[in-house]
């Protein structure tokens, strides 16, 4: 130290020193924590390339469109239809029975299933009935699907109790028409394809339908989810959940289409459609869509090929056998859609309890524990939504509280490794259950 130099200033130095050495030694500390949390995330990325590349899975270009809904009308042929006699008579007499002269308020029917299951088309026969058609002074058919748009909805009832388009864009006003055209009519309101779950959005409609109308009004309601009938107003007498149609019922309309103009049934063929009919697991729409397809193959080779392949390799089936089934699956929460794809692994006709399968579902990580609520009462809500969306079926109930314990799920004949399934349906390939 000089000798004029101040001792303080000597002082100063020595702290500014021993700041700046902890303030580098703890920058270097953060920065190699930093690079062990980087390098972690690289090992994890590169453990998903590597599982992209032995699962084969394809990377989508852009967004998934969102399959559309289909727009249905009342028109059908009912010498086309095979099955369904019974519930069409349950349906008619729930609408045209005596009590209804005593009902003040319009009840609400629902036909409740899974895609493809003919809810539309028993609708369609119910609203084109001869009693039904004399019973009634007024019939109203509304393709509803999603959303629910009240306004909309509210044209289409007046323009069909019109005859006419109308000028009116406010609901309010198109409300108090409804009101006016209603008022001393029995009518039955037809509602197909539904999907909201907010009673509200319905409520005005339904009070502007029933004020002033005739004892005996009605609604139907078509929809895949039980929850749906509920909000629309449906009590559980009023709710008809549709089943798969028998196996004589599935090969009637199986063959109906595809021996459609062949002279005569060859034996050979016949045969070979019964087990195609087999596949179709009692489902109209699969039952229609490969009937339609075999309509034109007139080979014993072609059938062979349709029920040896996969269903949904089959270029011709695929698009028009997932398009109902896709707009279920993307109607799920996403929270679900991880425990109804692991359902995937299960093979042909496997038959699981509720609680076991719960478990399994705890097991993957894709059930969460909150504050509220523990995670086996999570997984039981997501069961009982899945099953509630017609996602799946057999059930067997417990005798005591009605609960659901176990089901046989219905799938394709095979069982499929998960990274074997068909590029364009990765993720509902198994469905419906």
């Amino acid at each position: 130290m000089k000798v004029n130099e101040h001792p303080r200033k000597t002082i100063k130095k020595v702290c500014s020193f021993m700041i700046f050495s902890c303030f580098c030694f703890r920058e270097v500390r953060l920065r190699s924590h930093f690079a062990r949390k980087i390098q972690k995330l690289n090992d994890r990325i590169n453990g998903i390339v590597s599982e992209k590349n032995t699962f084969d899975f394809k990377l989508s270009e852009g967004e998934t469109k969102r399959p559309e809904h289909k727009i249905t009308v009342s028109v059908i042929d009912a010498t086309e239809i095979k099955g369904r006699e019974t519930d069409k008579g349950k349906i008619v007499k729930m609408l045209v029975s005596e009590s209804s002269d005593q009902e003040p308020a319009p009840r609400t029917i629902s036909l409740v299933g899974m895609g493809g299951i003919g809810k539309t088309t028993l609708a369609q026969l119910v609203y084109n009935d001869h009693e039904v058609g004399t019973y009634f002074g007024k019939r109203i058919w509304v393709c509803v699907s999603d959303p629910f748009d009240e306004i909309r909805i509210a044209n289409a009832i007046l323009e069909a109790l019109v005859g006419s388009a109308q000028d009116l864009i406010e609901l309010q006003a198109l409300l108090e028409r409804i009101q006016e055209l209603v008022s001393g009519k029995r009518f039955l309101l037809v509602l197909d394809d539904v999907w909201n779950e907010d009673s509200t959005k319905w409520e005005q409609l339904k009070n502007s339908l029933k004020r002033g109308c005739l004892p005996g009004s009605r609604f139907l309601v078509t929809t895949r989810k039980r929850e749906v009938a509920n909000c629309m107003g449906s009590s559980s007498t009023d709710i008809l959940e549709l089943g798969l149609l028998s196996p004589d019922e599935c090969w009637s309309l199986f063959s109906q289409l595809a021996f459609f103009e062949k002279n005569s049934r060859d034996r050979d063929l016949e045969e070979t459609g019964r087990k195609i009919a087999e596949r179709c697991k009692g489902l109209p729409l699969a039952a229609k869509t490969l009937g339609s397809l075999l309509r034109f193959k007139r080979s014993r080779a072609e059938w062979e090929s349709v029920l040896n392949n996969h269903v949904w390799e089959i270029e011709e089936a695929e698009s028009k056998l997932l398009a109902p089934l896709w707009l279920s699956y993307h109607d799920l929460p996403t929270e679900m859609r991880p425990c109804f794809l692991y359902c995937a692994v299960f093979p042909r006709d496997y038959t699981f309890k509720r609680d076991t399968l719960i478990k399994l579902w705890m097991a993957q990580g894709f059930l969460r524990e909150t504050q509220n609520q523990e995670m086996e009462a999570t997984g039981g809500e997501c069961f009982e939504a899945l099953a509630a969306r017609s996602f799946f079926q057999d059930f067997e109930k417990d005798e005591h509280d009605g609960r659901i314990i176990q089901l046989k799920e219905i799938t394709e004949q095979k069982p499929t490794p998960v990274y074997r399934l068909p590029k364009p349906i990765y993720s509902i390939q198994y469905q419906p259950y």
